[in-house]
């Protein structure tokens, strides 16, 4: 029976709400999760079980963290129910509709009760780099570009409103506790809030905050909350340590007396408050639903072995506000963490690199090993090691798939289609074409915000001068999408001929750039829909080419770097942790508060739990500072970080390396050599 392989803990999750009838009345539920306890097996159990008593998937609501996990949930709910149902598994999976991350259900939602909160619903919505640019469009034209003193830039100003509207907090407050450098500018943040508002509303353009913020907004009407509340007989969310106050208040809204509502989470796993994220949200789950709410922790881990559990429990107990649970495994061990005292970063460098390389000549593949850091410089230094011995290697936490400018490119022109008051979208677009510069395509746009048919507008216009036909090519192929007569997918490969040429004579690498946009339109065939495309790439894109088109190497094998709140949900064979020291972990700009300091050691426990078999804690004594003083790069001497006191030293085995070696006879007779280097100093001269 699919039930039998689950612990008792987890089956609790799983059954919770079953009646002896087998009929389901299920309140509020909260299932802290551990590192490594199976959480996402035991909250897919959770909706297979409800489906197989009889719930209808169409009717359960799962929202996960990113659209590949809501995927993976979905098999696995398959796999499960066809234990049961046989053949017919693939229906009942199918049907389960309503799975994808908070911004993507928001999306659909609006779509469909656009009418009753007056949007149109060919609504375009922007990535975060198109709303800075339209943030910037917004305070140029307000003349903040020009004040006497420094107004903050674009992103920065993004980075205010996204933080003010997500976690639901006043501008002063906002700006008092995050930006304290711009509370000088208040009033003029205020305005410029209130323009980009109103031009995103006059474009028909939705940023991803707005995803939760209109959809916040539309339940806070009763009538609208019960409506779309009674779609679902069961809310499933899965890392809610990681969500913000405004999905909570959603939630709230749907499920007011937390009927049918299970959050799954681990307080000790949130890092994401630089997103908005709230520890307070799972923290507080318990009395938002008292005393309804039924609380289950999964503490049995079938990741680590005991010593390194042993350590990662002994650093997050000492958390100043957690529920408490110690995680633990059958899997024993003799080896405990290391905690590695090195001379400086170089030191560590080649610390590591020996490491990894022992291990593979163990049997370790390359790719079962991971080095772990806070900050993405942290391992510069390391890659140049790596580099310098042939290691292979692949870091996330860089460059996103969709920053690149040539994919931004081809998005521009899919969206200026659907939406041609998308002024980013086409600002970006008709500065492709040779001879159209700001000026001109500003005047276009304006031109065609004043028609009620923009594409008809854009059609009517003479070419503008020196732009021949490529203005032609670019207004047939902008029309011809609009109609929608090649259909979909076909209209992504429409644009990637009419780009083609442009795509040349824009970049040197234009072949390299060209695969990208052929994998683009491979991840295209995916999706139903032009609009759910641009939809889901927006709200949830791959993290880089590789994501999709595999590690671009032409080793079968390699090390992989990552940040730590890029490896969140990952776990390898062997894990180092690059500089364990105050400063880095936690981060000197993260200690202006408790709750930062907090966050801080929850990053060092994500980090330690992500390890299976053996962990590495580098301590370099010396770290550099790079360009943070008028006399160039310097050094500094370096502490432990302060989240391994003294008193968990006994969870470590403490060493030092390189060891100290036996000293050869030449090295003796070196040291028996005497010289006076004064005399000979004061002889120069004489």
């Amino acid at each position: 029976m699919y039930l039998e392989r689950l612990n008792p803990q987890q089956r609790m999750a799983v059954e919770h709400g079953t009646l002896t009838d087998g009929s389901h009345v299920a309140g509020p539920l909260l299932v802290i999760a551990g590192a490594g306890s199976g959480k996402t097996n035991t909250l897919a159990h959770r909706v297979a079980h409800l489906i197989l008593k009889g719930a209808d998937p169409r009717r359960i609501l799962l929202m996960t963290f990113s659209r590949r996990a809501a995927a993976e949930m979905g098999r696995r709910v398959e796999r499960i129910c066809g234990e049961v149902l046989g053949k017919n598994s693939g229906i009942m999976a199918d049907a389960l509709a309503w799975s994808g991350t908070f911004h993507g259900i928001g999306a659909r939602l609006l779509r469909d009760y656009a009418e009753q909160i007056g949007i149109d619903p060919a609504f375009s919505i922007h990535d975060r780099e198109d709303s800075a640019d339209l943030m910037n469009l917004v305070r140029h034209d307000l003349g903040f570009s020009k004040t006497e003193s420094r107004f903050p830039t674009k992103g920065t100003c993004l980075a205010i409103y996204s933080r003010a509207v997500n976690s639901e907090t006043e501008l002063p407050l906002v700006l008092r506790d995050a930006f304290p450098w711009c509370a000088t500018w208040e009033k003029q943040l205020r305005e410029l809030f209130a323009c980009y508002v109103e031009s995103k509303q006059s474009q028909n353009v939705l940023d991803y905050d707005d995803l939760l913020l209109y959809w916040a907004q539309m339940v806070a009407e009763p009538m609208i909350a019960e409506d779309i509340g009674s779609r679902f007989d069961h809310v499933l969310v899965d890392e809610y340590q990681d969500t913000n106050k405004l999905q909570s208040s959603i939630l709230l809204a749907l499920k007011p007396t937390g009927q049918g509502l299970t959050v799954v989470g681990d307080d000790a796993q949130s890092i994401y408050s630089f997103r908005a994220a709230t520890v307070r949200n799972i923290l507080d789950f318990p009395a938002s639903f008292s005393p309804a709410a039924n609380i289950v922790t999964l503490d049995r881990n079938y990741r680590s072995t005991q010593p390194i559990l042993a350590a990662a429990n002994a650093v997050i107990d000492l958390a100043s506000e957690r529920f408490t649970k110690n995680l633990w495994t059958e899997r024993e061990s003799p080896e405990r963490p290391r905690l590695v005292t090195v001379r400086d970063e170089n030191d560590q460098a080649r610390y590591v690199a020996d490491k990894v390389l022992d291990n593979r000549e163990e049997g370790v593949k390359l790719k079962s090993q991971a080095v772990l850091f806070r900050a993405s410089h942290h391992s510069g230094p390391l890659e140049v090691e790596l580099t310098r011995r042939n290691i292979p290697f692949v870091k996330f936490g860089g460059l996103k798939f969709l920053d690149s400018a040539h994919v931004k490119d081809m998005l521009a022109a899919l969206r200026f289609a659907q939406n041609p008051r998308d002024r980013v979208a086409g600002f970006r677009l008709m500065q492709i074409l040779p001879g159209i510069g700001p000026s001109t395509a500003q005047k276009v746009l304006d031109h065609m915000a004043e028609d009620a048919s923009p594409m008809t507008a854009l059609a009517a216009m003479p070419a503008p001068p020196r732009s021949g036909e490529d203005w032609t090519s670019f207004v047939s192929t902008m029309q011809e999408l609009k109609t929608g007569k090649a259909g979909w997918p076909a209209e992504i490969e429409l644009v990637r001929q009419w780009y083609e040429p442009h795509l040349e004579r824009l970049h040197e690498d234009a072949s390299t750039r060209l695969a990208d946009l052929i994998q683009l339109e491979q991840i295209a065939g995916g999706y139903a829909s032009r609009e759910r495309f641009l939809t889901e790439l927006t709200l949830d894109p791959p993290d880089a080419t590789s994501d999709q088109a595999g590690v671009p190497l032409l080793d079968e094998d390699y090390l992989i770097l990552s940040t730590i709140h890029s490896a969140k949900g990952q776990e390898w064979t062997k894990v180092f942790m690059l500089n364990v020291i105050d400063g880095c972990i936690p981060s000197d700009l993260a200690v202006g508060t408790t709750a930062e300091i907090e966050e801080e050691r929850r990053l060092l426990y994500v980090a330690m739990t992500r390890a299976k078999d053996s962990l590495d804690l580098v301590v370099p004594q010396r770290f550099f500072t790079y360009g943070q003083n008028s006399q160039g790069d310097r050094h500094v001497y370096a502490s432990r970080s302060r989240f391994i006191p003294a008193t968990l030293l006994q969870f470590f085995e403490v060493c030092g390396w390189p060891q100290a070696k036996a000293e050869t006879a030449a090295a003796q007779q070196a040291r028996q050599v005497r010289i006076d280097v004064g005399a000979r100093m004061r002889g120069m001269w004489r």
